[in-house]
């Protein structure tokens, strides 16, 4: 049975939607429009082709049969369903897990049996803590963002208050985990982000977490927070804390700023005294150092001649003991060369014979006379003096008493 009779327009006589025939050539009659179609007919005829499909009637045993098998078939149908690419399927059976599914199409046993989750587990989430922005992406202090003092406002560890803001991204690693085991999973991550971020600033100063700390809250913040969230099953892996604002409160950034002023000036005026005393105390040092190598050379110098003095000593005491009288007239000897080394001597003959008036011979002036020889002089006599007075040549009477008859 065909739904449109071409040539005779449709099932409702006259054009597809019951309007009236077209001429012979297929036009609409000069001056009459398309006609908008009769509702009441339309239901009238499509009751019509139902009475046709089921001839007994909708009550009859037949016509029963084809709508429960209509009813099981669109059933059946709803428990077809699709899981995107960025999702993953939980099913659940009355309420209760029972297996997860890839994205794809898959087939599931209708409500009310089962039921499916489909949470997105590859969507970074972004949460703001201190601030929220005035427009998606929007970060900052720019851009409309509105400040949240009662997040934003925390105790440093020395006592301090500082004003921060800052964003965690986190994802889903755990679709089974993040659907049971946490009932708000972003307010979850928002009160465990603060409470982490409190914990790591109240351990760090402020002069660390305004400058080159920062870096380090992020770290351990992040650390804390997925350690929390672990401990709870949350399913939920955090990839970034990301410090947005580290400012001191805004009624007292001109005392504070005035504050680390001062405190870079102390900081400079104290490098300046440890460059001092670094210049210096090498040179105290070096000179310590060198008097006391000075005072050991000393030492190691009076020892080496006591000893060698009292070596020498037993040497001649070892000599005195094996021939007595040799070493005695030695030890004269030496004694007065040490003695009249650098005195004016007078040397005298006691073998010569002569009177018992000894002579004195004058060696000294004799040396200065030779020295400074006379006009006509013979210059042979002046090494001859200094070689008799250097040498302490011994004299005989009949010399000395030529000496002086030759003095002027």
């Amino acid at each position: 049975m065909g739904i449109f009779n071409m040539s005779g327009g449709g099932p409702w006589g006259g054009g597809p939607w019951g309007g009236p025939p077209r001429g012979g050539n297929g036009q609409t009659p000069r001056g009459r429009g398309p006609q908008p179609p009769n509702i009441e007919d339309l239901l009238r005829r499509g009751q019509d082709q139902f009475r046709k499909l089921m001839p007994g009637g909708v009550g009859s045993g037949r016509g029963i049969i084809y709508i429960v098998i209509a009813v099981v078939v669109l059933w059946l149908a709803s428990g077809l369903y699709r899981v995107l690419p960025d999702e993953q399927g939980v099913v659940l059976r009355f309420g209760q897990y029972v297996y997860k599914t890839d994205p794809g199409l898959h087939l599931r046993w209708p409500s009310p049996i089962e039921s499916v989750l489909t949470p997105k587990v590859t969507r970074v989430n972004r949460l703001e803590v201190g601030f929220r922005s005035g427009a998606e992406g929007t970060v900052g202090r720019g851009g409309g963002a509105r400040q949240v003092p009662e997040e934003a406002l925390m105790l440093t560890g020395d006592e301090n208050i500082v004003d921060i803001n800052f964003t965690v991204f986190w994802v889903i690693n755990d679709a089974t985990r993040y659907l049971f085991n946490i009932k708000n999973p972003e307010g979850t991550v928002k009160a465990v982000a603060e409470s982490a971020v409190r914990e790591v600033v109240g351990r760090t100063p402020i002069a660390a977490a305004l400058a080159e700390g920062r870096g380090k809250i992020e770290n351990d913040t992040q650390k804390l927070l997925q350690d929390i969230l672990d401990s709870y099953g949350g399913g939920i892996t955090v990839t970034q804390v990301q410090l947005q604002k580290v400012d001191p409160p805004t009624p007292v950034i001109d005392a504070f700023r005035d504050v680390q002023r001062a405190r870079a000036d102390q900081e400079r005026k104290r490098n300046e005294a440890e460059a001092y005393r670094n210049s210096i105390l090498p040179v105290a040092r070096g000179e310590a150092v060198r008097l006391v190598q000075e005072s050991e050379a000393y030492k190691a110098q009076v020892v080496a001649e006591a000893q060698g003095e009292a070596e020498r000593f037993l040497s001649v005491y070892n000599a005195y003991l094996t021939a007595q009288d040799v070493t005695t007239t030695r030890l004269y000897i030496e004694t007065m060369q040490d003695i009249l080394r650098n005195a004016n001597k007078i040397v005298i003959d006691k073998s010569a014979q002569g009177p018992g008036v000894v002579p004195y011979l004058p060696l000294p002036e004799l040396g200065h006379f030779a020295a400074q020889p006379p006009s006509g002089a013979a210059p042979s006599a002046q090494p001859q003096a200094q070689q008799q007075q250097g040498q302490g040549q011994r004299l005989t009477p009949g010399q000395v008493s030529n000496q002086r008859g030759a003095k002027p």
